[in-house]
């Protein structure tokens, strides 16, 4: 794309946007949280909502795939996605889909950032997932928007461990996003060096209890923890160490049972329900070990590897930080000829649809064999439908552009 292009593109994202700030009052509750140590970031796009909930002691806002896309089917977006197609009616017909989507996000990312102050963590198009170019350019095009505001998240595959690697070296800031256990965050610490990185905890819970493994408790809770202690210790030497988000909380006794974790992302939901029934008596609990849920059949598929790092791990990611793979298929085999194959594996397309079609939680019988064998692992198929829950959400915010633009 020409620089003139971009440039324009830019310039309407930009203008207009005068969003009148927020009033944030202190909170003596949100205080409270905020002394054990942990950063507290809404997990919302709705600038409605979010300004009932929001205090002086809150950072940030987090947007991804599916909250973006709640917000623009409300039909708020229609008029100035009109006035978008006349801005890149010379690109090819899928790319000016692409286009208006990052101008989307960008403009509501910006207009978040204008009205409550802090940070916002914006995503990239799931069409840019494992493109290390892409991903890349359109996170420099989002930084460049708001450098002191606008957190890139860049999604858990090979091509953004070695996009976001790139991304940190320029001086991009990383939320980097879709991690389910520790190993995974290991890898993601060593490699990409990010500002933020995640565990998706409910859904770690939702698998063992969806799939009968357990009663799933403590699951997430355990993973986060485990993970803090090792982002914090392979961190502690880098330019910036990273700090870990507790992603996304899932119900309100989360904030007393992780509190001192470095980030909770809360949804609103979350967040008022905190207030209403607890104490505000928050207590670091980084030490806790909490136990799990599960079941007899549950240990032959290996769930301890959500909050286990072996040291055959531990050293494939320091390799991969000495001696970066040059592309992510390198990534890929080298993970394999290291026997960790289950982190990144080999999958057919009929297996990705069915990943796809199992939703955010995925089917464990139609996995379990492949798991008790090695092959794959259930971090692996929670990133996985993660990445293609939001690639739906994408595709359904992007079919909404397609109608308007070609009207």
């Amino acid at each position: 794309m020409e620089k003139s292009l971009k440039e324009e593109i830019r310039s309407f994202i930009t203008e207009g946007v005068h969003e009148k700030p927020v009033e944030a009052n202190p909170d003596k509750f949100w205080e409270n949280l905020i002394n054990t140590g942990t950063e507290l970031w809404l997990d919302t796009g709705d600038m409605v909502e979010a300004e009932k909930n929001w205090t002086a002691e809150m950072t940030a806002l987090t947007t991804n795939n599916t909250l973006v896309n709640k917000e623009i089917q409300k039909g708020i977006y229609d008029e100035f996605i009109s006035d978008a197609k006349e801005i890149v009616s010379s690109l090819p017909p899928r790319e000016q889909i692409i286009e208006i989507a990052f101008i989307l996000n960008a403009r509501h990312g910006l207009r978040l950032a204008k009205k409550f102050g802090g940070f916002v963590s914006v995503e990239l198009h799931t069409d840019t997932a494992h493109n290390i170019e892409a991903t890349t350019e359109y996170a420099k095009r989002y930084f460049e928007i708001c450098p002191e505001q606008f957190i890139i998240k860049v999604p858990y595959t090979a091509a953004g461990l070695l996009a976001a690697r790139k991304l940190r070296e320029m001086g991009v800031k990383i939320n980097f996003t879709l991690e389910f256990s520790a190993r995974q965050n290991v890898m993601v610490t060593a490699i990409t060096k990010p500002n933020y990185q995640n565990v998706f905890l409910g859904r770690i819970g939702a698998y063992i209890k969806d799939n009968h493994l357990g009663d799933g408790t403590g699951a997430g809770e355990r993973t986060v923890l485990e993970t803090q202690k090792w982002v914090t210790k392979i961190s502690e030497n880098h330019k910036e160490p990273s700090k870990l988000i507790a992603a996304s909380l899932r119900s309100y006794e989360q904030l007393e049972a992780l509190a001192g974790c470095d980030v909770f992302t809360m949804p609103i939901k979350v967040a008022a329900e905190g207030k209403e029934k607890l104490t505000g008596d928050f207590k670091p609990k980084l030490h806790e070990v909490y136990p799990v849920g599960l079941n007899k059949k549950a240990g032959k598929y290996f769930p301890g590897k959500l909050w286990e790092v072996t040291e055959h791990e531990l050293e494939l990611a320091k390799s991969m930080d000495d001696n970066c793979p040059a592309n992510g298929n390198e990534l890929i085999d080298r993970v394999h000829a290291a026997g960790c194959g289950d982190m990144f594996p080999y999958l057919s397309e009929k297996d990705l649809n069915y990943i796809s079609a199992d939703g955010k939680i995925p089917n464990h019988g139609r996995w379990a064999e492949r798991i008790e064998s090695g092959e794959l692992a259930i971090d692996t198929l929670l990133n996985l439908a993660g990445l293609a829950s939001f690639a739906n959400d994408q595709a359904q915010l992007d079919a909404r552009i397609e109608r308007i633009i070609r009207q």
